[in-house]
């Protein structure tokens, strides 16, 4: 077994009558990067803190390879941190930064200023190694933070909103590197972001956190793609989240009652006749020019396109089916849109059975979610 193993049992952390953390439990396995994601609020940087030590859960526990951390101080606890906020010393050089909690360990000055060298070139700042902090930008400067983390070679690594301060570009260049670095030292990350792209890009598996609780855990193109709730569907990408009323549900596959339209989708287990919603991607909706018979599909519709907006690779189509406002969203694949595709214009719309899910048991998603 890949050393590593975090596990939350039954989390609790109240501050005053609120729970932060409201009874969390998770099973992170050694090795893996595993994302946090949610709103502010939801939980996420709260859990970081208890299994770094920075906070004591009220009720629960925390496991590291089968032992208690909940018994340890922070300092003695495997673990180790990298903010938002680079939190480095600005009259220490990239070298001494990075070597700094070594001072606190047994380790002598030759093997100290070996693993300061390896950890810098780990992430590519070996040659920044005299400079300070102020002289070097705000990528270079989370990259000596990771350094400093990993110089201690901690078994877990939390990681909270690492990339928060950066540019969109620079933040995208980074989820990448960051990902590689993972698997080049193969411990165990623990990432909190509530980027959905971030979060999306980087882990092996996450869990969408809300309320202090957990409302699904997966790896990335499962919860995208087969989202338990209203406010996973939501909150993870875009989504069309439309009522509809179940009329029987046979053989994984419910017919239901959109608006006006006769819908068919793919079903959970414990669907039922009665109100429900549904979740389309808007990617997963297929427009075409005149009804086209010769690509099968249950659910075909004519419908207006009320808008089009142009958004660089991708196209978003709004679009009227009935009384039913659906959004699709089409590739750029030529330099001009096909001329059938306009404002007003009529067409096809293709949905798959399995490019639509029967959620149960939803939680509604608020606008500043």
């Amino acid at each position: 077994m890949t050393a590593g193993q975090l596990l939350l049992r039954d989390l609790v952390k109240r501050y005053d009558d609120a729970a932060a953390v409201a009874g969390l439990s998770l099973d992170i396995h050694g090795g893996e990067f595993f994302s946090l994601l949610g709103p502010s609020g939801c939980g996420k940087t709260t859990t970081l803190r208890l299994v770094a030590g920075f906070e004591e859960p009220d009720e629960g526990g925390i496991l590291l390879d089968g032992a208690d951390l909940c018994a340890l101080p922070p300092h003695r606890r495997p673990v180790n941190t990298v903010f938002q906020s680079y939190a480095l010393f600005p009259f220490l050089s990239v070298a001494d930064n990075v070597g700094f909690g070594l001072r606190y360990h047994d380790v002598d000055k030759t093997d100290a200023h070996r693993r300061v060298c390896e950890a810098l070139e780990l992430v590519e700042m070996d040659t920044y190694a005299r400079r300070r902090p102020e002289q070097l930008s705000g990528g270079q400067q989370q990259r000596v933070a990771l350094a400093r983390a990993l110089v201690l070679r901690p078994t877990v690594l939390l990681l909270d909103e690492p990339l928060g301060a950066l540019d969109a570009k620079l933040r995208k260049q980074l989820q990448l590197e960051l990902r590689q670095l993972q698997r080049e030292v193969g411990i165990t990350f623990l990432y909190v972001t509530h980027d959905q792209e971030e979060a999306l890009t980087m882990s092996d598996r996450l869990a969408v956190l809300v309320d202090g609780r957990v409302d699904q855990v997966g790896d990335p193109q499962q919860v995208y793609a087969e989202p338990a709730t209203a406010y996973v569907a939501g909150f993870l990408g875009t989504a069309n989240l439309l009522d509809v009323e179940v009329r029987s549900v046979r053989a994984g596959v419910a017919d239901c009652r959109l608006g006006e339209l006769d819908l068919r989708v793919r079903a959970v287990e414990d669907a039922a006749p009665g109100s429900g919603q549904v979740v389309i991607r808007p990617e997963r909706v297929r427009l075409a020019p005149t009804a086209d018979g010769s690509v099968p599909a249950a659910n075909r519709f004519r419908g207006t396109v009320a808008e089009l907006i142009f958004q660089g690779p991708t196209t978003q189509a709004v679009l009227a089916v009935g009384d039913t406002k659906l959004v699709a969203l089409l590739p750029n694949a030529a330099e001009t849109a096909p001329s059938w595709l306009s404002r007003g214009a009529s067409v096809e719309v293709v949905i798959d059975v399995d490019s639509v899910r029967l959620l149960v048991g939803s939680k509604p998603v608020s606008e500043t979610e």
